[in-house]
């Protein structure tokens, strides 16, 4: 069940880069407003993003919470080139070194995770105390965000965006895992609170798309995802982290790549520069990549 699993999530996760890389695009040019939902291309983006979304729930509900998440580092590397090709360009080598040293260092990390089924089991206490710290984090991300500009305030923002998906998979993990066949445990606030953290998700993450640093926007959710769906798979869910001195200087050189990869996007320059062409329809972009 847990190779299945994993392949479902590989497959999520190119809806959900393909999907994201259509939103920022318009995120960009018309900004994390309403003017969004009046954009067909935005909407398609996220039907294709809520797709690969599904199928992302689809695995954490037969498999480990820390085995599907690290998964979802397969988006960095669907979506950066994604995004070049949407912009009728090709991707930059930063972009594309960037993106495969963060997605290396953080799969690295996420494999010295080891891989334990439990049934995943979250009290109304813990759960209350994991939404009040993801809003604590986001409060002060986007407060700081709002003093800078830039990559930074990208980065800023993703961190927040990324706390609130985490914990959007933390309660999917625990309502579909829990599950055990019997679809009258659907009935609970757990299964209420998730559209609703998926749509502070979805708001957050279209303000950190907005800045025009999708490279590290994106590489900031997906690390600050992955990493706090661990935190809370552990603390409060009960699965498992490596222990043993060998794990130590593993552990230290996938971070060093994450890092490394992590400075090399926020380096890039904005994606709202004039000099790139955006076609403004799908044809556009199949016309821009047949040239």
């Amino acid at each position: 069940m847990i190779l299945t699993g994993i392949s479902i999530a590989l497959v999520g996760a190119f809806g959900y880069a393909f999907g994201a890389a259509l939103q920022q695009l318009e995120a960009v040019r018309a900004g994390a407003t309403l003017k969004l939902v009046r954009r067909p291309r935005w909407w398609i983006g996220g039907i294709v993003g809520f797709a690969g979304a599904s199928l992302h729930a689809l695995a954490l509900s037969i498999a480990p919470l820390v085995i599907v998440q690290p998964v979802s580092v397969a988006t960095l590397v669907f979506a950066v080139p994604l995004a070049a090709f949407l912009r009728g360009r090709r991707p930059r080598r930063a972009e594309i070194i960037g993106s495969i040293a963060v997605a290396a260092g953080l799969l690295g990390l996420m494999l010295l995770v080891p891989a334990r089924n439990v049934t995943p089991v979250l009290s109304n206490a813990a759960a209350l105390g994991l939404i009040g710290t993801i809003a604590l984090v986001v409060a002060v991300s986007f407060t700081l965000a709002r003093r800078l500009s830039g990559a930074f305030k990208a980065l800023l923002m993703s961190i927040g965006a990324g706390s609130v998906t985490a914990t959007v998979s933390t309660f999917v993990r625990v309502v579909g895992g829990g599950m055990g066949g019997d679809l009258a445990r659907l009935l609970t606030w757990f299964t209420l609170a998730i559209p609703v953290l998926l749509v502070c998700a979805v708001v957050l993450l279209q303000k950190s798309y907005a800045v025009g640093y999708f490279g590290i926007a994106y590489a900031g959710v997906q690390v600050v995802d992955p990493i706090t769906s661990v935190a809370a798979g552990v603390l409060l869910l009960g699965e498992s982290l490596p222990i043993g001195t060998g794990n130590v200087i593993p552990a230290l050189v996938a971070a060093a790549v994450l890092i490394g990869g992590t400075i090399t996007l926020g380096r890039m320059t904005p994606d709202h520069t004039r000099s790139d062409a955006v076609p403004d329809t799908i044809a556009d972009v199949v016309e821009t990549a047949r040239i």
